[in-house]
């Protein structure tokens, strides 16, 4: 199983919006097939797997890392190609949380005969999905938010002046978790500041992968619609999706003629002058099989996800400066009166990144 679940790693960047799957056949104590997930509408990890192992897959053993699924979407069942293989026995990590599934694909095997061990590194097989599980049991999607600041925790002067203040190593690390996101999530006034690109910028054999490079879709939070149609990200490769609370249909065929595929969502509200409702765009997105979103936004948007209890895990990277006291924070939390409201973190991984430090914290999730 743990050659399984180093199978599924390799789809991180690829598999999108499918779970990262992998898959290892096993006979007589020699492996004889295995393969991951490929990207949407391309082969499941126990179909790759099969398909190398042909008829030798008869009597083997199946070690997956997810359920298998028992449904027909995009490709056909893997639960009946397993059983039409005859495979003997099945070890999976973990059941599927997609309601489509959820058990039935170890009731398909079970039917067929087919013995089925399942919980083998099932805390592994979670590590691998974070987002997928989330969008399926809770109808989220998993929200990592990326900060780079001071050791003062600064994330700029006060003059708005922020390029840059962590070095080449960190923003190049930065490339990789976009990368794995379905979305990079950011507010207007970023766009407005630094007329971003939010994509990926790093080549196949960077992300050891084969094909093109994925681009996650960009979403901005525009509340009165203020995004020009220069901005540079409107042009770029990928999907961008543009929230806001405000209709102007010139403004809106402006913005959605300013590249190929570019979507205005207009969110229902009684106060157009109110704050967007986060959590109504994060449902949005996972309507929109976003499993993981990639905000690098202001302190604003970042300090009102985490006041509503919108953020699963914080990727901070700290620069060896200190900005000082007029210098921008990096969340704006004014509710935070008394140490009973702070906002408890669990350190998941600390470790140098070229000069910076790269820190990433977990949050409990109080409010989904």
């Amino acid at each position: 199983m743990a050659q399984a679940i180093k199978l599924a790693r390799l789809g991180i960047y690829t598999t999108h919006p499918n779970p990262r799957v992998g898959c290892v056949l096993v006979k007589d104590g020699q492996v004889i097939a295995e393969g991951f997930t490929q990207p949407a509408g391309g082969p499941h990890a126990e179909a790759v797997a099969l398909a190398k192992a042909g008829e030798h897959a008869r009597g083997s053993t199946a070690y997956v890392t997810l359920e298998p699924c028992s449904h027909t979407g995009r490709t056909p069942p893997c639960a009946d190609a397993l059983v039409k293989a005859g495979v003997s026995r099945v070890f999976i990590a973990m059941e599927d949380p997609n309601p489509c599934v959820s058990g039935g694909g170890i009731a398909r095997l079970e039917s067929a005969g087919i013995e089925v061990t399942s919980g083998m590194l099932e805390q592994q097989a979670r590590e691998l999905n974070p987002g997928f599980i989330r969008r399926m049991v809770h109808g989220m999607p998993f929200v990592r938010l990326k900060m780079a600041t001071s050791l003062d925790g600064r994330t700029a002067m006060a003059s708005g002046e922020s390029q840059w203040i962590t070095g080449p190593a960190a923003r190049h690390d930065v490339q990789f978790w976009r990368a794995q996101s379905d979305a990079v999530l950011a507010g207007i006034g970023t766009v407005l500041a630094d007329d971003p690109s939010l994509t990926v910028r790093l080549t196949t054999l960077e992300l050891g992968i084969e094909g093109e490079v994925r681009q996650p879709a960009r979403v901005i939070l525009d509340t009165q619609l203020r995004c020009p149609a220069t901005a540079r990200l409107l042009s770029l490769p990928g999907k961008t999706l543009i929230y806001t609370q405000r209709y102007s249909s010139d403004t809106v065929y402006e913005l959605e003629q300013a590249g190929e595929d570019v979507e205005v969502v207009v969110m229902e509200s009684a106060d157009t002058t109110a704050r967007m409702s986060l959590k109504a765009v994060l449902k949005d997105l996972a309507k929109r099989e976003i499993n993981e979103v990639h905000t690098e936004a202001g302190s604003l948007i970042c300090g009102n996800l985490l006041d509503k209890g919108l953020v699963d895990e914080l990727l901070l990277y700290m620069a060896p400066h200190l900005l000082g006291s007029d210098a921008m924070g990096a969340f704006y939390l004014p509710q935070l009166k008394k140490m009973k409201d702070r906002i408890n973190l669990k350190i998941k991984d600390i470790r140098a990144i070229g000069e910076d430090w790269r820190i990433i914290a977990a949050l409990e999730q109080t409010q989904v």
